[in-house]
């Protein structure tokens, strides 16, 4: 396959989820991925799996909200590739605690992981993107940035309200970076079986239910989410900036 063929990409979070899945597929679609994530035994794994079958990647850890680590690791990327075409802001935690179970540290943690990271990476990869006079910046939000409650945030007050910044700052981004051809554009998963799902107490039989996700097979799973990010970030997707695709089986659309 060769949807991504010559492109260099950085992905955030990529040792396990979403994120490894869109690192396993953005190589097989023959990009140069440069894997990042706070997990270093896991995502040395993730990059040696895909190297051995073939593909381009190198594993860094990273944590997202450091200025100090976003400036490594592009100056890591330049060094390697050359270039950075593609920034997938995947790295995300979550904690099921609400507006008066939170504590201040619960809250600047998920804001800092979740909202400060994802403009971190911007602020650190576009000035490249603007030389290179073209890129594709994809923020993972979540359907909890458009609506809340129930399992659209599992509880997590600072989860939605960092997920609702990151939908906001994607559009921002969009409006001030078209003029140099960088596409800046969120995804927003629904209910998706992965590690950080379960770690609100969701297992795979309670996201699948049809009561309130309509499409079966009802939960979804993290490729589903990694080919929204394959479609965002390649040329397919030319014309596209600003916007907001969800995928969640259609459960908002109730």
């Amino acid at each position: 396959m060769s949807r991504l063929t010559g492109k260099v990409a950085i992905i955030t979070g990529a040792a396990s989820g979403m994120g490894l899945s869109a690192l396993q597929l953005f190589v097989a679609e023959g990009a140069r991925v440069v894997a990042t994530d706070i997990s270093a035994e896991a995502l040395r794994q993730a990059v040696d799996e895909v190297t051995a079958n073939g593909g381009e990647a190198i594993a860094r850890t990273h944590d997202v909200s450091s200025i100090e680590d976003w400036n490594r690791v592009v100056d890591d990327v330049l060094a390697e590739w050359g270039t950075i075409d593609i920034l997938i802001n995947n790295a995300g935690i979550a904690l099921p605690k609400g507006i008066l179970d939170a504590e201040l540290e619960d809250w600047n943690k998920v804001m800092a992981i979740n909202a400060t990271g994802p403009w971190l990476g911007m602020k650190s990869v576009i000035p490249t993107m603007q030389a290179a006079g073209h890129g594709s910046i994809v923020n993972v939000s979540s359907i909890a940035g458009i609506i809340g409650g129930g399992a659209g945030d599992g509880g997590g007050a600072a989860y939605s309200a960092s997920k609702g910044a990151v939908r906001s700052l994607t559009k921002h981004a969009a409006q001030w970076f078209a003029k140099d051809s960088i596409r800046v554009n969120s995804v927003h998963p629904g209910p998706i079986d992965t590690g950080l799902t379960r770690g609100y107490g969701f297992t795979k039989e309670s996201l699948a239910n049809p009561g309130t996700v309509p499409l079966p097979p009802h939960a979804g799973e993290a490729s589903d989410v990694a080919y929204g990010l394959l479609y965002l970030a390649s040329d397919e997707a030319k014309f596209i900036t600003g916007t907001e695709l969800v995928i969640d089986g259609g459960f908002i659309s109730q």
